[in-house]
């Protein structure tokens, strides 16, 4: 399965090599330059594989000469000592990206191994499991890239493609009909959610038809009425409302939360959470 590859993987491990470079590796200068070597990186304990392009990225900066050719691909399913890709190229450059790529290729599987996890979990339910804004600084479309590779869905990327009132933004407007009223004044192109606490403001979020809403904390018991109040209500377009879920969700609950038919379950875990994948890359020379 493929997946579309976001736009700045460049730019994202340009940056990152040059945390950990700076200006040149003293390291690798013990090696001579013409030294030639192979190598490849084998996982070490199960998992789901995301993050190729970041690992090949590295080594086209550091050396084209480097040839990495894969044998699993973003989205795989690993299991122990599974090799996942040789390398062969010079010495030097195998040395210097050795962290940098494992630690794209680690992380990022991480972040697919853990989603793929509450993606099983909730099989055979109507809900989708989505990502947040809870990433790593930097790191935000590489992380939901590996959400996909998981099979999760991505929430909005930013502040800019889609508008989620949260009890700050209510606070400030004064009310749930206000912060509404000017986010589709200002905004009216993009999709308009509303977070709520408790089931007065699940009403009032209904009752100016929002697109979606956001059941942030509920028990179960509660959560079972506010679905049953949401689906009931029918928007001027006919269309339902989106019915999402949120905080405090795991693996533990999470089936039970979509037993209660939400459409969608946001876990922040997903990306704040990360535990990477424990991989290896193992040297040759020739």
């Amino acid at each position: 399965m493929s997946f579309d590859l976001p736009n700045d993987i460049a730019q994202t491990v340009s940056l990152a090599l040059a945390e950990d470079i700076g200006d040149g590796d003293r390291n690798a200068a013990i090696i001579p330059e013409t030294a030639q070597a192979n190598a490849h990186v084998v996982a070490k304990e199960a998992g789901v594989l995301a993050g190729c392009e970041w690992f090949n990225e590295v080594f086209r900066q550091l050396d084209e000469r480097v040839l990495v050719r894969w044998q699993a691909n973003d989205g795989d399913s690993l299991r122990p000592n599974q090799v996942l890709c040789e390398l062969a190229g010079p010495t030097r450059a195998l040395l210097t990206g050795e962290r940098t790529a494992l630690n794209f290729l680690q992380m990022l599987s991480g972040v697919a191994t853990n989603t793929r996890r509450f993606v099983e979990r909730v099989k055979g339910t109507r809900a989708s499991i989505l990502d947040t804004r809870k990433t790593l600084p930097g790191l935000r479309s590489a992380q939901k890239y590996a959400v996909l590779c998981g099979g999760g869905k991505n929430h909005r990327f930013g502040l800019y493609d889609a508008i989620l009132i949260k009890e700050n933004h209510i606070a400030a407007a004064g009310s749930i009909a206000e912060a509404i009223s000017q986010a589709r004044e200002n905004s009216p192109d993009l999709p308009i959610q509303v977070e709520v606490e408790n089931l007065t403001e699940l009403e009032q979020a209904l009752a100016v038809d929002v697109d979606s809403v956001l059941l942030d904390n509920f028990e179960s018991h509660i959560l079972a009425r506010a679905v049953n109040m949401a689906r009931r209500h029918r928007r001027p377009n006919r269309e339902h409302v989106q019915i999402e879920a949120s905080g405090d969700i795991n693996l533990q609950n999470v089936r039970e939360v979509a037993d209660n038919e939400v459409d969608r379950i946001s876990i922040g875990g997903l990306t704040k959470h990360v535990t990477a994948i424990d991989l290896s890359m193992r040297l040759q020379a020739k």
